[in-house]
């Protein structure tokens, strides 16, 4: 059987320039292992961003179709894991990349990639979440694998204002931490404050020093950034504290030495949303409809259209952008 579905899609041309547009796709019926999802929702990262605009090489194989999360309701299955009218989210596995990804009426993916929507957490909430979100989790998730408690001392998370830092700063603080926000985005003060943050650290105006050791800042942090923040952090967290370093945005060297890791013991975390397994990627979807729910959703996420999808890069690209995107697909 064949469906019919629109679709955004990165192509590339015999000179090889990148472009995107909405196009009509006809997809066949599932085979085994695959499974056929209406995609009520998708939502836009920075990564999408990249692919999207040809700013950065992230598309593999053309044309494509781009968004590197979804949430939906399965239309056929042909995996006995799924079923007709089961709610699913999928995210990473280089969906919208080497795979077709989530900015589709209608998206076939293989079942393997899939996760069940958790209990307490609709469509909406889980786009909202998306990839961000799932990193976010998976960064705290981490942290407190290795015991950063509250009374370590707060914990910072740097690119506050973007989704992944927003998220982090809410389930940081609903789990009891105090919360710094790293930013250059002073202005966007009272929006972190009411994500949990309770103090705001300008990163305009911060001495980065050069020591090996410098003074014990932190219990802990979630870094979006890399390079020299990323060596700062190791540096300024406290004893026994540790880094999730989930994020390049700044750059992807890290100058720095042993001693922060042999003197005070700190945990440098590497966090992977991408191929993340399974078992792991359930447990934190199901944390994220449970206690590390976050309070300020509707805060963070903003609902586009998904017409309105190609006007949303250019915020990412500028570095303007705040919170999440999620992009309305279906009903």
């Amino acid at each position: 059987m064949s469906h019919t579905t629109q679709a955004y899609r990165v192509h590339q041309d015999d000179d090889r320039k990148i472009s995107s547009s909405f196009d009509e796709m006809v997809l066949e019926s599932p085979v085994a292992g695959e499974v056929l999802v209406k995609v009520a929702y998708s939502s836009v990262n920075y990564k999408d961003a990249l692919a999207c605009t040809g700013a950065g090489k992230i598309v593999r194989g053309f044309p494509r179709v781009a968004g590197i999360d979804l949430a939906g309701t399965v239309v056929e299955s042909g995996d006995d894991r799924y079923a007709a009218g089961d709610e699913v989210v999928l995210t990473g596995y280089s969906h919208g990349e080497s795979l077709d990804g989530g900015y589709t009426q209608l998206a076939k993916v293989s079942a393997d990639y899939l996760v069940p929507l958790p209990a307490g957490i609709s469509l909406l909430e889980a786009m909202s979440l998306g990839t961000a979100g799932f990193t976010a989790a998976l960064s705290v998730h981490r942290l407190q694998q290795v015991d950063i408690k509250p009374d370590g001392g707060p914990i910072l998370v740097t690119g506050a204002t973007g989704g992944v830092g927003s998220i982090a700063i809410d389930l940081l603080a609903g789990q009891g931490y105090e919360v710094a926000a790293f930013t250059g985005k002073v202005d966007q003060t009272d929006y972190l404050k009411s994500l949990g943050a309770s103090q705001v650290v300008n990163r305009h105006e911060l001495e980065l020093g050069s020591r090996p050791l410098e003074k014990g800042l932190w219990g802990g942090a979630v870094d979006t950034v890399g390079d020299e923040t990323l060596a700062w952090l190791t540096r300024t967290v406290n004893p026994w504290g540790a880094i999730a370093s989930c994020g390049l945005a700044g750059g992807i060297t890290l100058n720095t030495t042993v001693m922060p890791f042999i003197i005070r013991g700190i945990t440098l975390l590497g966090i992977d949303s991408v191929l993340c397994p399974m078992p792991i990627r359930e447990q934190v979807w199901a944390r994220l409809a449970g206690d590390l729910k976050p309070r300020n959703l509707e805060t963070i996420a903003n609902v586009v259209d998904f017409e309105q999808l190609p006007a949303q890069f250019d915020q990412f690209l500028k570095g303007t952008i705040k919170g999440r995107i999620v992009v309305k697909i279906g009903d």
